[in-house]
């Protein structure tokens, strides 16, 4: 197991080593540093200056070396719009995000996975029909268009849930449903195909023939080997949902990641940016390697 663990951790080094120098690269084809630090009244000899003192006259992989040293350290810079360090702007907004991604996915797993298998048992019956059904919807419908929806039926004519805003487990309902919805049909789906290849298998016949019974036969024999591409996409949806949450948030003003970027975008905070896309990024490969180790440990087939 160890040597499994180990490469791959070789290999998320390396991905990180890649995105960091890609996030890196993004302000400078961006916009040049010096020139956006600088005042807008600014001349060409003060913003020479300014790129002298900044260390942005030194070579790409020196001035490289440095802003990785500082990111290590939790130093992203200062925001171009608010002049407030990037960390403190990010902190609160991590927190919000990751609520409302860990919300999504418990609503995905919640509902897609025992949907899936419920499919998966009554192939071409109505469950199997639903389920395709969800699963076609989720895939054509727009996120936004659901929110607003969700917004307008539980919100503005039932008055249960309310519109916008953090605070109370309410206000987490609609924007949490809304985002676990978008990767409900792949987790479903995922379930219901992993769960149909596994049921014709000889160890399932094999327990269903020692007369073990039908929770048995499913949970502890057919969804256990079928939970290994289920794990991997919940690992890999949990990034996802971390960082691509930019239209869910802004429907629901919500004060995550995903509205700090449409603002930093919007005013060309290019730091905030840059720190934006290496946080995703960088939750992307690791939840990814903590996907592949659980699957590991469940799954000797996959360590070979």
């Amino acid at each position: 197991m160890l040597p499994y663990v180990v490469q791959r951790l070789v290999q998320a080094l390396l991905i990180a080593v890649i995105i960091s120098l890609t996030t890196f690269l993004l302000v400078f084809v961006a916009k040049d540093p010096a020139r956006a630090l600088a005042p807008p009244d600014a001349s060409a000899a003060e913003v020479e200056a300014l790129r002298q003192r900044l260390g942005l006259d030194r070579p790409l992989l020196v001035q490289y070396g440095i802003w990785a040293a500082d990111v290590l350290r939790g130093d992203f810079g200062d925001s171009l719009y608010s002049r407030q360090p990037v960390a403190l702007l990010l902190a609160p907004r991590i927190r919000a995000s990751a609520e409302l991604a860990g919300a999504a996915l418990l609503v995905t797993v919640v509902v897609g996975v025992p949907l899936g298998v419920a499919a998966a048992l009554r192939r071409g019956g109505a469950v199997d029909l639903v389920a395709s059904v969800i699963a076609v919807a989720g895939q054509a419908m727009p996120i936004f268009w659901f929110g607003l929806m969700l917004i307008v039926v539980f919100s503005v004519q039932l008055g249960w849930l309310p519109v916008s805003g953090r605070g109370e487990l309410k206000h987490l309902v609609l924007p949490a449903v809304t985002l676990g919805f978008s990767v409900l049909p792949l987790t479903m789906r995922l379930t219901r195909s992993a769960m149909l290849e596994a049921l014709p298998q000889d160890y399932v016949r094999t327990a269903r023939a020692k007369g073990l019974g039908a929770l048995q036969v499913v949970g502890k024999h057919a969804a256990r080997n079928a939970a290994t591409p289920v794990v991997l996409a919940l690992g890999m949806q949990f990034g996802t949902l971390l960082g691509g949450a930019v239209v869910t948030e802004t429907v629901f003003a919500w004060p995550g990641i995903g509205e700090l970027a449409v603002v930093a975008v919007n005013t060309a905070d290019l730091p905030v940016v840059q720190a934006i896309v290496l946080f995703t990024a960088g939750v992307v490969v690791v939840t990814n390697l903590l996907a592949d180790v659980v699957v590991g440990l469940a799954d000797p087939r996959i360590r070979y």
